[in-house]
């Protein structure tokens, strides 16, 4: 019996999140924490996002680098179309 061949193409397996480690002034924190609650968001989702702004506007940013992942329920999906809404 012969091995399975192996696929050629390499599938980009989605990367996983990268755990760090923040210590922050507990006052800069709850300044955040605030900020982010404003905004609808986490406070860590609020780190991400002044992280990459401030990447992007520096130059920095990879090209890679996906979206920030949406969190929570996803939207409601649309009626079919030519579809009556009551049956």
């Amino acid at each position: 019996m012969t091995a399975p061949a192996e696929d050629p193409s390499p599938r980009r397996r989605p990367q996983r999140r990268k755990q760090v480690l923040l210590r922050l002034d507990p006052l800069v924190y709850e300044a955040l924490a605030r900020w982010a609650g404003d905004e609808l968001r986490s406070a860590n989702a609020q780190i991400e996002f002044l992280l990459r702004r401030a990447l992007a506007e520096s130059g920095r940013l990879p090209g890679g680098a996906g979206p920030i992942p949406r969190r929570g329920r996803p939207p409601a999906a649309a009626p079919e179309a030519g579809g009556d809404p009551e049956e």
